[in-house]
């Protein structure tokens, strides 16, 4: 199993599915935002950012895959970024059913050297604070979804990452 698995995380058809994933996940924040008029807040900005960053691994691991512990770093990152995405989304279902308080303000937190909120305005600027994500379909929230999302895919990412580095020792 764990030998189909690194086949898999080997194929540039997962990264760049993974790649397809991320920008769906983008246009689909930003048609919320600009045609449904749902604005950002903080953590939503957090999922975004974290999107972009599954992008830009997963381009990379398209064209660097061949090489074992570029693939198996690759997959690492997948699992990082799936834990931090798991973990802001819990704070934003947290935040919009009641069972966390944190401070959500209008800053993002991150340091002046990376102030993409000032470069990219149009992606990353926080516009409103935490409180309620917008209803998808059938009463489901956004921030309902994105829970799943984010435990199936940190699951998924953690088979893949073992398989890599199983695939490393064998060989």
């Amino acid at each position: 199993m764990f030998r189909k698995l690194a086949v898999i995380g080997k194929s540039p058809y997962y990264w760049l599915m993974l790649v397809l994933l991320g920008v769906a996940f983008e246009i689909v924040a930003l048609y919320y935002q600009y045609v449904l008029d749902e604005l950002p807040c903080v953590l939503c900005i957090h999922v975004r950012l974290l999107m972009l960053a599954l992008i830009l691994v997963s381009l990379v691991a398209v064209f660097m895959r061949g090489f074992q512990w570029l693939n198996a770093m690759a997959h690492l990152l997948t699992v990082l970024g799936a834990a931090v995405l798991l973990e802001r989304s819990w704070q934003l279902l947290g935040t919009e059913r009641g069972f966390t308080f944190s401070d959500c303000g209008m800053d993002l937190g991150l340091p002046s050297w990376l102030a993409v909120d000032s470069w990219f305005p149009v992606f990353f600027q926080v516009h409103t604070s935490c409180g309620y994500t917008p209803e998808l379909l059938f009463g489901i929230t956004m921030a309902e979804v994105l829970i799943v999302f984010s435990t199936l895919f940190l699951l998924l990412t953690l088979a893949l990452t073992l398989a890599a580095f199983m695939n490393i020792v064998k060989e």
